[in-house]
């Protein structure tokens, strides 16, 4: 690849980039072929591509070259052909890490660019590969470039073509792999502090029918990944779980606040649609955790990964602290209408609280969950789980998960997701400036 510098610089833009994605996926097929272990992408090729493609030139004081609108639609049609038509997955994978790798410098501005806007027309489209090797990234990369790529699919199907969240809903059988990392990374998003935060109601319709048409695909990602150790604090979650449960129990007090906004403003109300959706998100975060016990014994980590973290709990319970003070301010007695809906938050909290440590995804004695818990107000069934009996598996007594051995990718029964293990060559490292 080291010669190929010198024909391209001639050559316009789009011809240019073309060309290059030409010679990258035949210099990664030989690779790929040769054998090496891990077959690795040198770094002048890495350079050509934030050079060629990126735009980002070597040199500083050259003015980088722009492609127009048109010509940029033309390299996204042309580098979805190209991952269309290579058969190969982990000649796709290398590529894609290759194009896409967050490098911790200038160039990872104009990745994201066109990693959204490339993303967003498979979708469209329906290029299967790409979202396969989306989801790859998505599993990989820091949470805060996850989140700005589901921003962008979220504003492209929900807001600017109104009635285009269907395209979107409809990769669900397509790619269950890219729809799993999706709605983890929106559910990271959307964490109801503002009005801004809070999920679009198509968005929350779509993960209400993805969930009841399939539990098991907010679980895709930890029946396919070997487990011998934690996840990268910068990634996003193993599953959605988390944010689930927040959003669930959440809800009923954001959804209000938005309905003041909104009849402030004189417009519709939107309180009394949002409320049977989460309902039925709610009963299904359920169900998906009472499929677990059977997939952590499979994998041999019942009682010894926790899906739903204590942390993550503690600043939700601090949350529904404050916004209860505040609710509690504008009606008065248990009749009122802030009593209501401060009782169905807590039991949404304490039915999430129950399933979870029942089936394993919360790994907490009774006496954490009484400490983060303290500040809340009054609700019969909360008091049942904080006071209930001893765990039978407690967090402070379970082997770590660095001394349990790698588990292959589940073959059955969950086989109709097809397995994507971690590749070595494909670390996908996230490296800040300083």
């Amino acid at each position: 690849m080291g010669d190929i510098r010198q024909s391209l610089l001639p050559r316009d833009v789009l011809s240019a980039a073309k060309e290059l994605l030409y010679h990258l996926d035949i210099y990664i097929s030989n690779l790929v072929q040769s054998g090496r272990q891990p077959p690795q992408v040198d770094t002048k090729t890495l350079e050509l591509v934030e050079e060629f493609i990126l735009h980002s030139p070597k040199d500083r004081n050259v003015q980088p070259r722009r492609m127009s609108a048109l010509q940029e639609l033309q390299l996204l049609e042309i580098m979805c052909s190209c991952f269309q038509e290579q058969s190969r997955d982990n000649v796709r994978q290398l590529m894609f890490s290759a194009l896409f790798s967050l490098q911790g410098n200038q160039a990872d501005e104009s990745r994201m660019a066109l990693l959204s806007k490339l993303v967003s027309m498979s979708v469209a489209v329906g290029r299967v590969p790409i979202l396969e090797c989306a989801a790859t990234w998505l599993q990989r990369s820091h949470r805060v470039y996850c989140v700005r790529l589901a921003r962008v699919l979220v504003d492209d199907y929900c807001s600017l073509v109104p009635g285009s969240m269907s395209t979107l809903q409809n990769i669900h059988g397509s790619s269950p792999r890219f729809c799993c990392q999706f709605v983890t990374a929106v559910t990271t998003l959307y964490d109801l502090t503002t009005e801004d935060l809070t999920p679009p109601l198509e968005l929350l319709q779509m993960v209400v029918v993805w969930l009841q048409e399939d539990p098991h695909l907010v679980l895709i990602t930890l029946l396919n990944t070997p487990l011998s150790g934690s996840q990268p604090i910068s990634s996003l979650d193993l599953t959605p779980l988390g944010g689930l449960v927040r959003w669930c129990v959440k809800a009923p007090l954001a959804y209000r606040r938005e309905k003041k906004q909104v009849l402030t403003n004189g417009t519709a109300d939107s309180e009394t649609e949002a409320g049977p959706l989460f309902s039925a998100l709610h009963l299904s975060v359920l169900q998906v955790l009472m499929l677990l016990p059977n997939i952590l014994n499979e994998k041999g980590l019942f009682g010894r990964l926790a899906l739903l973290q204590l942390e993550t709990l503690a600043t939700l319970t601090s949350d529904l602290s404050r916004l209860l003070d505040q609710a509690d301010k504008h009606g008065h007695g248990p009749s009122s209408d802030a009593h209501v809906l401060s009782q169905l938050v807590l039991d949404r909290l304490a039915q999430a609280l129950q399933v979870a440590l029942a089936n394993g995804a919360l790994l907490c004695s009774r006496e954490d969950l009484r400490a983060i818990c303290s500040r809340l107000p009054h609700n019969n069934l909360l008091q049942l789980v904080m006071s209930g009996p001893v765990m039978y598996y407690n967090n402070i007594h379970t082997p770590p998960m660095a001394s349990h051995p790698p588990h292959q990718p589940l073959a059955s029964p969950h086989s109709q997701y097809p397995s994507q293990p971690f590749m070595a060559a494909m670390p996908f490292p996230y490296r800040p400036n300083h």
